[in-house]
């Protein structure tokens, strides 16, 4: 139970790292070189797990709550609209709760306890 309290802080950073790997797999697949940028948006997640920072881990949880709330909108404005298969539906809804629970998660982290 110790090493799950220890090792908990960082489940927020892997999820959105593993967005990110994923995000850049997919678009490589498809335009090569350009994808390239994207792995930029994995270095704060990065510089979190390796040399923790109270300000940017709250700033990042800000930034993706909102982003999140976005995104909830948008998921709520697609299924009420165009409803096409359920199963793309159950998979963005999974992945708008998740980024909004990470999102949260890091808040809860800065303020809560110092790395």
């Amino acid at each position: 139970m110790e090493k799950i309290n220890k090792y908990s802080k960082f489940v927020p950073y892997l999820y959105f790292l593993a967005v990110i790997v994923y995000w850049f797999t997919d678009v490589n697949r498809s335009n090569g070189l350009t994808a390239y940028p994207i792995l930029l948006f994995g270095i704060p997640f990065l510089w979190q797990i390796i040399k923790p920072n109270r300000k940017l881990n709250f700033s990042l949880g800000i930034t993706f709550v909102c982003l999140s709330s976005y995104m909830i909108l948008a998921y709520l404005s697609d299924v009420l609209n165009i409803v096409q298969t359920k199963e793309i539906i159950a998979y963005g809804g999974l992945f708008v709760l998740a980024n909004f629970v990470m999102a949260l998660w890091m808040i809860r982290n800065s303020m809560n306890r110092s790395f």
